[in-house]
């Protein structure tokens, strides 16, 4: 294709399967592709590499956005393509090291030929021979280290010569699709947005479900949770957000259940519509972002009755993780800043003062269905907004 840039792609996980590995691959060429929408592109698969050539039109954040934020992806490098021949492959490299991380002059460097067509004159230790001291003319300063360096020159001599500068990270794990469809419970906190990253990781495809109190829970509270869908819809290859308006349910609940059981109330209710939702739309599951004892309602006790409330499998990522772990991984894939805005979450503003920690399963069980709720949040299910949100993190359709 004229007027184009290649790119190699980097798999890990994808390169360990057997006889289904063309089937992750299709998948993750289409997901990397859904977010290229608008620009030329070309995919060719080469002894273990995955090209892209992408137009030279198409804006370099869109390429760096589609490369990163894609799960099955673990490093992606732009190329520099040329003839396979030596003096052209020198004279392509110097113009490949004008360009970060060798525009720095500091630091170590290795370079690392990979040979696929044997019939090529030289060998790869010639070859990286011979890039080292291109690197040296161009960068005195730079030394070599083939242990541990600071950035690679990569040449790869195959139908022509690519060559290509320390890979970028991509996300890793298996592309979105492969393992299903899921519900994620997204609460407008730290947690939740996370939980959706580490899922995704393991090629989960998920909806979202937002419960909101109106006026308990403000419209600034929503838009919150709009954006934080918005930034976890690259990483889900798009998202819906289905908007439960709750609060009359919240109300009646406050009403009929013993004060130290509200929380668990609400969460049961909140379970039971999220199952509904999520057999509506065929997932196969629900994911919440909730840890072990991170707070009252978050113990074995409180998790084995809320599960209850779900015919769906109930996934915990997070189980496991303390809260700084949680708020490491939030800052990394950009939702921390948007997460930790002082907006009411509709379970906090209705919290008592000292929650119910240890409940008895089935006692809970028959207080719940003493409060006779079921009608109010079928209405609620029924009267759900739905936010639709692309690959790209845009907003497309919203239905009332």
């Amino acid at each position: 294709m004229n007027d184009s840039t290649p790119y190699v792609v980097r798999l890990v996980e994808i390169s360990l399967k057997g006889l289904n590995r063309d089937f992750f691959e299709k998948r993750l060429k289409n997901n990397i592709k859904s977010k290229l929408k608008g620009c030329r592109t070309q995919v060719s698969k080469q002894k273990g590499r995955i090209f892209f050539e992408i137009e030279n039109s198409c804006p370099r954040e869109t390429v760096e956005m589609a490369f990163s934020t894609t799960f099955g992806v673990v490093g992606y490098s732009r190329c520099l393509r040329c003839a396979k021949d030596i003096e052209v492959i020198k004279e392509t490299a110097r113009v490949l090291l004008q360009d970060e991380p060798f525009s720095k002059g500091v630091g170590t460097f290795k370079s690392i030929t990979k040979r696929a067509d044997k019939n090529f004159e030289l060998n790869s230790y010639q070859i990286d021979c011979i890039l080292g001291e291109v690197v040296h003319s161009e960068y005195p300063d730079l030394t070599v280290d083939v242990k541990n360096p600071d950035m690679t020159i990569n040449c790869e001599i195959r139908d022509k010569a690519y060559l290509f500068t320390s890979a970028k990270s991509g996300p890793g794990g298996l592309p979105v699709t492969t393992a299903g469809k899921g519900m994620l419970l997204l609460s407008g906190g730290i947690d939740s947005p996370v939980a959706a990253y580490r899922m995704a990781q393991r090629g989960l495809k998920m909806e979202c479900i937002y419960f909101h109190a109106y006026p308990y829970t403000s419209e600034l509270a929503l838009e919150k949770v709009k954006t934080l869908a918005s930034l976890i819809a690259p990483y889900l290859q798009g998202t819906r957000l289905h908007v439960v308006h709750f609060t009359e349910a919240q109300l009646w609940i406050k009403q009929h259940s013993q004060e130290d059981e509200t929380t668990l109330m609400f969460r049961a209710a909140m379970m039971k519509v999220a199952n509904a939702i999520s057999v509506q739309q065929e997932a196969m599951c629900i994911v919440t972002g909730e840890a072990l004892s991170q707070v009252a309602s978050q113990t074995l006790e409180s998790m084995s009755f809320t599960d209850s409330m779900s015919e769906q499998l109930v996934l915990r990522p997070l189980v496991g993780m303390d809260k700084q772990e949680i708020m490491n991984l939030a800052k990394k894939i950009g939702t921390y800043e948007t997460s930790i805005l002082p907006y009411e979450d509709c379970c906090v503003i209705f919290s008592p003062r000292h929650p119910l920690v240890r409940p008895d399963k089935e006692i809970e069980t028959q207080h719940y269905v003493q409060m006779e709720i079921e009608p109010l949040l079928e209405q609620a299910i029924k009267t759900a907004q739905v936010f639709d949100f692309g690959p790209d993190g845009k907003l497309r359709i919203q239905t009332n």
